[in-house]
C-alpha cells in the first residue's frame, strides 16, 4: 500500500524540480467550488494533489490541467466533453470521468471520480466512429499507482523508459460500455 503523504512529497519534489514555476495549489474553497460545478467529489488523492502540490502544470509529458482558473482547465474540459457527448447521437464521455491531461491528438488521461482510488483511464478516440467504448482504456488501477509509474519513469508514454522498467500498455476498460450507457 502506498504511503500517500510520502507520495505527495515525492510528487511535489519532482514537480518543483522539473517546472520552473508551479502555480499555487487550490484553496479548500476553490476545491469545493470545482466539486460543486462538477456535481461530484474528487477522489482523495486527486483532491490532495490539487490542494497540496499545485493547481496542475506538472506531471508526465503535457502536464496536468489546472483544476480551475483561466484557460483550459480540468473542470472546463469535463463540461465541454460531457456537453458534446450528451448532445451528440453517440455518447463518448461518461459522467464522473474527469480529464486531467491532454496527451495530444485528441487523447486524454482521465480519472474516474466514482472510484475511491481514482482509476486512471486513457481516452484514445482516433479511428473510432460509433463504438466509443473502444476508445477507453485502463491506464492504472489508481491515481497513486499512476503517479508512482510517472516518478519511476516507467509509463507507456516514456520515449526512453527507465532501464529496469517494463511499461505496461493500457488495456481496454471493461466498464466503458456500461458507463457510456448511463444517462447520468
Amino acid at each position: 500500500m502506498t504511503d500517500i503523504d510520502d507520495l505527495l512529497r515525492r510528487v511535489s519534489a519532482e514537480a518543483g524540480a522539473t517546472v520552473e514555476r508551479l502555480p499555487a495549489a487550490v484553496t479548500a474553497q476553490e476545491l469545493a467550488r470545482a466539486e460543486e460545478s462538477l456535481g461530484f467529489a474528487l477522489p482523495p488523492v486527486l483532491a490532495r494533489l490539487y490542494h497540496e502540490v499545485a493547481n496542475g502544470c506538472f506531471g508526465p509529458d503535457y502536464q496536468l490541467f489546472p483544476l480551475l482558473g483561466d484557460g483550459r482547465t480540468a473542470v472546463a474540459t469535463y463540461h465541454k466533453e460531457r456537453a458534446g457527448s450528451v448532445s451528440g447521437g453517440s455518447p463518448y464521455w461518461p459522467a464522473g470521468i474527469l480529464p486531467i491531461m491532454d496527451w495530444g491528438c485528441g487523447m486524454y488521461a482521465a480519472v474516474d471520480c466514482r472510484s475511491s482510488e481514482g482509476t486512471v483511464l486513457l481516452f484514445e478516440p482516433n479511428g473510432i466512429e460509433d463504438d466509443w467504448h473502444h476508445a477507453w482504456y485502463l491506464d492504472a488501477e489508481s491515481l497513486a499507482g499512476w503517479l508512482e509509474t510517472w516518478l519511476a519513469g516507467a509509463g507507456w508514454y516514456e520515449e526512453d523508459p527507465a532501464e529496469d522498467a517494463e511499461p505496461a500498455e493500457p488495456r481496454p476498460w471493461e466498464m466503458a460500455r456500461q458507463r457510456l450507457s448511463e444517462k447520468k
